[in-house]
């Protein structure tokens, strides 16, 4: 598993806006969308491409066109929500797909109460996209049922993440071909699961409790 921690000032300042308990519903979606376009960037690196000619004003040329079948992005849900339009920005032409964790607060433990994807994922290649990374179950619950369906690679993004999670992920993940793309890696998890420092829960976060 390959894993790249975002190394920029802008990428930071908006990370450390998230954090602050003062940052409200609406700047919090804001700030997400922006975050998961810049990281996009850089998860988007390994895109499946084709050479196609292409004729300008001046001559004939050589060029890129996105492969097919299009890429597939996959929030996990709920909070995942908050980074797909930001994805879909990057991406317009991609597919999505949608997978529902939910987790048990005594035992941490994710299972799937919802999913839709397309029927053939064979070959494809995936875009996660999930908020935080803490104890990697949502997260490796998500892969495996994808690369089950048949998916070739998994580019996960996640705006900040836990050394135990990332560690979970790249154990459960061994030889299959998964890149994981993060904001920050905090500095661990508290008793209950939390990131520490984190920015709390970010579904609350961004759509509010309920």
């Amino acid at each position: 598993m390959r894993v790249h921690v975002a190394d920029h000032p802008l990428i930071s300042h908006k990370i450390t806006l998230l954090r602050d308990e003062k940052t409200v519903s609406s700047v919090f979606r804001d700030l997400a969308e922006e975050l998961v376009i810049l990281l996009g960037y850089e998860a988007t690196r390994e895109l499946k491409t084709d050479a196609v000619t292409v004729t300008t004003p001046v001559t004939s040329t050589t060029g890129v066109t996105l492969s097919k079948p299009r890429p597939l992005i996959v929030p996990i849900l709920r909070a995942g929500l908050g980074l797909l339009d930001g994805m879909l920005r990057l991406l317009p032409s991609a597919e999505v797909g949608f997978i529902g964790m939910v987790r048990d607060e005594e035992t941490l433990q994710p299972t799937i109460y919802a999913e839709r994807v397309p029927k053939s994922l064979t070959g494809r290649q995936a875009f996660v996209l999930d908020p935080m990374l803490a104890t990697g179950g949502s997260l490796i619950g998500t892969l495996d049922y994808l690369f089950d369906r048949g998916v070739s690679q998994v580019i996960a993004i996640c705006l900040i993440g836990a050394p135990e999670g990332v560690a979970a992920v790249e154990k459960a993940m061994a030889g299959r071909d998964v890149t994981l793309v993060l904001g920050s890696l905090d500095e661990k998890l508290n008793d209950v699961g939390y990131i520490v420092p984190g920015l709390g829960d970010a579904g609350d976060r961004l759509y509010g409790g309920v």
